[in-house]
């Protein structure tokens, strides 16, 4: 099992994020509040803080890794910056200026700027003013047609990704004047205008989820909620897209752990791994928990049986489940919504990164032992 720490910390998390020096934790128990908590030991965690100024429920928490700040958002379409001052986190309101729910965040590589996401069918760039001592948001507009789920800064800290329930996946310039250095804004693709629009990719016929980078930045993935998984390549006007199915329930949200290698979670409640070949080409490998390589044969057959059971009798019905949790090694009991990497951001491996889901759980995962099962892509 590759779960080292396992802790219920509230009925359901809705979003996590972790400290510079991951010692503590920040989450949303699916309310209007964020909970910070310091690890004691392995099974003992303390709350510390608990930060209280949006009226709706959190939907994203970002906490920057240089300059210990956390970012916040909210159904109540506000954003909140909060700074650590003699002990207590002092928030900053930033006026995003939507009319519907701020449904993400994440701060950019350099920290200079964050995105949100909202179900305004619209993208918030917010940078810190000095002269004015203010947080200004900058709107990517008319451009989704729906909500957009999630966002991801390329390492480059100019270009986004973002994901929408329209089911498409788009990159856009977020270069900002003053901002950003002309070093950033190298590449071709980068010295496009703030909000033009780079790539759109219309690979899913369903809402899509969870878009992420590659270390490198060459590489992009996302997930559709038809079960299905992409991969890009070459980012720009000619781009290589390849799309893998799989056949268990839908995911939410991917984290690459190395180039070729990517973890996925989502309503499965369990990591799955997907690597790429000497080719290119991308496939499921296994679950993170399994004991042995899943076959299709056999997860058929489990599948009927756990259908069979649950026809006839309640007896066939436990055996078929425990044979199950017992074959996939399940951590979690409910939909894992995030995956957060544990590691510097920039290096060329993930060891450790954490999950969280509506189960209440955050489950700390540790690849250090799992490189043979993973096989030569990790």
């Amino acid at each position: 099992m590759a779960a080292v720490d396992v802790h219920r910390f509230a009925e359901s998390i809705t979003c996590h994020a972790w400290s510079p020096d991951y010692s503590m934790v920040a989450l949303c128990p699916n309310n209007t509040e964020v909970h910070i908590y310091k690890s004691l030991s392995q099974d003992q965690w303390e709350r510390l803080h608990v930060l209280q100024k949006h009226d709706q429920i959190v939907s994203g928490i970002d906490w920057s890794s240089k300059s210990n700040k956390i970012v916040t958002v909210s159904h109540d379409r506000n954003s909140y910056v909060w700074s650590l001052e003699g002990g207590e986190w002092v928030p900053t309101l930033v006026i995003l200026r939507l009319n519907r729910a701020a449904l993400c965040v994440q701060w950019s590589p350099k920290e200079n700027k964050f995105a949100v996401g909202s179900g305004a069918k619209t993208v918030c760039i917010c940078y810190y003013e000095q002269e004015n001592n203010w947080w200004v948001s900058k709107l990517i507009r008319k451009r989704h047609e729906s909500s957009v789920t999630s966002v991801a800064w390329h390492p480059n800290n100019v270009l986004l990704a973002t994901t929408s329930t329209d089911g498409k996946c788009r990159v856009f310039s977020t270069f900002i004047k003053g901002v950003d250095t002309k070093d950033s804004k190298a590449g071709s693709p980068a010295e496009a205008k703030f909000g033009e629009q780079i790539l759109q990719l219309d690979l899913s016929y369903s809402w899509a989820f969870g878009v992420k980078w590659s270390p490198s930045g060459n590489t992009l993935a996302y997930v559709g909620h038809s079960s299905m998984i992409y991969f890009v390549d070459d980012v720009g006007p000619s781009p290589l897209a390849q799309s893998v199915a799989f056949r268990d329930l839908p995911l939410r949200d991917v984290l690459f752990i190395s180039e070729k290698m990517v973890i996925g979670v989502g309503y499965d409640s369990n990591p799955m791994v997907f690597a790429a070949d000497d080719t290119g080409i991308w496939s499921f490998i296994r679950y993170i928990g399994e004991k042995k390589a899943a076959s299709s044969n056999s997860s058929y057959s489990s599948q009927f049986s756990e259908a069979f059971g649950k026809f006839y009798g309640s007896q066939s019905k436990s055996a078929t489940a425990n044979d199950a949790s017992e074959s996939r090694g399940r951590v979690h009991d409910n939909c894992i919504n995030s995956i957060v990497p544990l590691s510097k951001a920039g290096g060329p491996k993930v060891m450790r990164f954490s999950t969280s889901g509506l189960d209440g759980k955050i489950a700390i995962w540790d690849l250090e032992n799992m490189e043979q099962e993973l096989g030569n892509q990790f």
